[in-house]
């Protein structure tokens, strides 16, 4: 048995979501412990370890263990480990490590292969009380008989074999008589229903697959919605949170539970409570809540995969892809996704986010969290000939402009230092403020600098700028008080640190990749410019960073050292977001 030992369910001081939150399901969860329902909320975040989690992910995972927090209860991770053929232990450990990162928990961790037996003894009752039935129709037979939205369906020849055979075909399934696809146990509800799952879906199917906990010991395996709802029931969950697609699926979600009935029958619960779990089986309600569904993003697994497998990303955590690892490695931060799953609300409307709430999240926590460095990632050299060759001194900056609790550090400055080539225009374009040649303008926290001289190779590209600094216009001084129209960030040369800078982008350039009424599919809609590496240069207080730490490369955007890349004698800094949205006025 792999459940954990229970402890209280713990979140991050900082994500405690307050206790004036409002919203439809929070006044189901209040209404239900006044008027005693309920004497404690327990919930539980159950993904498949089919692939990585992403970004809505996220918003269900603040809102499964948020609420349990808030109300002093408890939530469970439960793996829904029912389809091995896709599950591998990486998406495991990636889940578990995905819920701690964002800041939380679990009261108990859980697999559904924990009640493979549980789920067993459950059809074999259902089976008993007429309830369900093996079926000998192929996949394609009960299509056939399914019937349509429009169309009743038409009972399977099977359905009406007797108790003894049924119990007798389905304990052949379980000990692996018939091959895959051969049969499957169906549960007997109504084939005229107008909700399509109602049509005798199926509960077992065979597939003798291995399975990563439980090794051979099944041939056959539960299916999703009958697992699902027997899951909750065994773990007293009394909130079964789930998202808009899953509200079809309510009405089999309770005949699971009330057909079998765990809470009064504690003798299908033996085999847990043989292996020391408790016993806590109770009726659960489920609700459902929108998705996030964000543009400029797909969130198909099964299409995240086929990006991976086709090379056309560099894994499941490319920091362009929206998997949770993916965002981390980039340098989106918890705060700014549980601000961001705040910001989405809770409601019973499905509707689209612009991806630019998700970047105004990262701004917001990074503004106030993220210390300032100084790094130039498109370097043109600016030579101070009124400065001694040699010269070298120690400038004071602080290291938050708003907030005095960050320090200051020194900043090393020299006669040589690098610039960003944008920043200077030998035929300005209109309203241009920075440098020009025979103009001024402000080193940061440095002084007022003038250009002499343009350099230029033998095929006419600038290479080397030379100025000069006005001695007298150093921070403080009576000369820097003179008006200049632009202020510019640099780098000493001398010791500046070379960096490996990714300049990461949105991974499509159209808001509904998966619309393909174009002829083209997500996959024709990768932005060609949503990575450029270039080499840049850092002060040397940022390339000493630690992997994961995020800084303002003023005036240019949020970085963060890659946690796998990035050494301090060799830094990697990927951009996590621009200062300003770049794609406000685009199509």
């Amino acid at each position: 048995m792999s459940a954990t030992p229970d402890r209280p369910a713990t979140a991050s001081p900082a994500t405690d979501p307050a206790p004036q939150k409002q919203d439809f399901i929070r006044q189901i969860v209040r209404d239900d412990l006044a008027s005693g329902k309920h004497a404690a909320i327990k919930t539980r975040f159950p993904p498949e370890p089919n692939g990585y989690l992403h970004i809505g992910h996220a918003k269900a995972i603040c809102l499964d263990f948020g609420i349990a927090a808030e109300f002093g209860g408890a939530c469970n991770l439960r793996l829904d480990d029912t389809n091995p053929a896709k599950e591998d232990p990486e998406y495991v450990r990636a889940i578990q490590e995905d819920v701690r990162w964002l800041g939380f928990d679990w009261h108990s961790l859980r697999h559904s292969s924990d009640y493979f037996e549980v789920y067993y003894l459950a059809a074999e009752k259902l089976i008993a009380q007429g309830d369900a039935f093996v079926c000998d129709l192929s996949a394609e037979q009960v299509r056939e008989y399914r019937g349509t939205l429009t169309e009743p369906g038409r009972d399977s020849p099977w359905r009406d074999r007797g108790v003894e055979e049924n119990l007798d075909l389905f304990r052949r399934m379980r000990a692996g008589e018939f091959a895959d696809g051969t049969r499957t146990l169906r549960a007997k509800i109504d084939m005229a229903s107008g909700n399509m799952n109602l049509r005798d879906p199926a509960l077992y199917r065979i597939k003798k697959v291995a399975h990563q906990n439980t090794g051979d010991a099944w041939p056959i395996y539960p299916m999703y919605d009958y697992a699902h709802s027997l899951g909750d029931a065994i773990e007293g969950i009394t909130h079964s949170l789930c998202t808009l697609e899953f509200e079809d699926h309510r009405p089999l979600y309770n005949w699971c539970v009330e057909k079998v009935d765990l809470a009064g029958s504690p003798e299908l619960l033996r085999p847990l409570v043989d292996a020391g779990l408790p016993m806590e089986a109770s009726a659960p309600r489920q609700i459902e809540f929108s998705r996030a569904n964000l543009n400029y993003t797909v969130m198909s697994k099964r299409k995240l995969m086929a990006l991976v497998q086709a090379g056309l990303v560099d894994g499941w955590d490319d920091p362009r892809m929206p998997t949770l690892q993916g965002i981390r490695r980039r340098g989106y931060t918890p705060a700014s996704l549980r601000l961001f799953a705040e910001r989405l609300g809770i409601s019973k409307q499905n509707s689209v986010i612009d991806y630019s709430v998700l970047e105004g999240c990262l701004r917001e926590d990074l503004d106030a969290a993220a210390p300032r460095r100084m790094a130039v990632i498109e370097p043109l050299k600016l030579v101070l000939t009124n400065l001694p060759e040699g010269h070298e001194e120690s400038l004071a900056f602080p290291n938050h402009p708003k907030d005095e609790g960050f320090g200051e550090r020194q900043v090393p400055f020299s006669n040589r230092l690098w610039i960003e080539r944008e920043d200077f225009a030998e035929v300005p374009p209109k309203g241009f403020k920075r440098l020009v040649a025979g103009g001024e303008v402000r080193l940061r926290g440095a002084g007022i600098v003038k250009c002499d001289e343009v350099v230029k190779d033998a095929n006419g590209h600038i290479v080397e700028l030379r100025g000069s600094l006005d001695p007298e216009s150093r921070p403080g001084m009576e000369g820097a008080n003179r008006k200049i129209k632009g202020t510019i960030h640099w780098v000493s040369a001398v010791h500046a640190i070379a960096a490996e800078v990714r300049l990461y982008d949105r991974l499509f350039d159209v808001a509904d990749p998966d619309d393909d009424t174009d002829g083209k599919t997500y996959q024709d809609h990768i932005n060609p410019d949503s990575r450029r590496v270039v080499t840049g240069y850092v002060e040397p207080a940022a390339a000493s960073a630690a992997p994961e730490q995020a800084f303002q490369f003023e005036r240019i955007g949020y970085f963060s050292a890659d946690r796998k890349d990035h050494a301090p004698g060799a830094p990697v800094f990927n951009r996590a977001v621009t200062l300003r949205d770049t794609w406000a006025n685009k199509g």
